[in-house]
């Protein structure tokens, strides 16, 4: 992992009087079981509740067409949050993965299996990652309208690290099977 943080954003541990950089996390947030639109504000919410991150921004919801996932896949509901934070790409991993465990996420034997609950860390800072527990940034959110498409609604400027701007990246892949869900409005504080 390598880290340049912005020597000028910073915040201070109050215990240890610790300086930790203010990082930008963009998190992918999908949803193809159980009540979908409530697992999604559910994570908005516990994302909003984690110390130490102030979300700034939540796409719009759009249902996409399951991508690599067993045939008999439902669509997903999908979001992109965009967060600021001072945790460590540790700590947050950690935190997605507990908040998926509060909404009765399970891993099985089979790939992309359906789910109550996806929240995945798209990109931190300028963070890097390449280890069994985590790759940033997220590997095939290039590739992924259901995650481009919801980011860029929020910044038109985004650049996904390491692949350019979103804007192209979204005209790259396209946008099919992706439906904006207008009756869907999550919700932060």
């Amino acid at each position: 992992m390598t880290e340049t943080p912005n020597p000028n954003i910073i915040d201070a541990d109050t215990l240890t009087g610790e300086m930790r950089p203010i990082r930008r996390m963009v998190v992918a947030l999908g949803s193809n079981l159980g009540e979908r639109f409530a697992n999604l504000q559910g994570a908005v919410d516990a994302l909003a509740d984690t110390p130490d991150v102030w979300v700034t921004g939540v796409s719009p919801v759009y249902e996409s067409d399951p991508v690599d996932c067993p045939p008999d896949a439902k669509s997903f509901l999908n979001a992109v949050v965009l967060a600021d934070t001072t945790l460590s790409v540790h700590r947050l991993i950690d935190r997605a993965l507990a908040i998926e465990d509060a909404f009765d996420r399970t891993r099985g034997a089979v790939k992309n299996a359906p789910r109550t609950l996806d929240v995945d860390l798209v990109v931190v800072g300028d963070r890097r990652s390449d280890t069994d527990e985590l790759q940033l940034p997220h590997p095939r959110a290039h590739q992924r309208a259901f995650v481009l498409q919801p980011w860029l609604d929020l910044e038109p400027d985004a650049e996904l690290l390491d692949r350019g701007p979103v804007a192209a990246l979204v005209d790259a892949v396209g946008t099919s099977g992706l439906k904006l869900r207008d009756d869907l409005v999550l919700e932060f504080e």
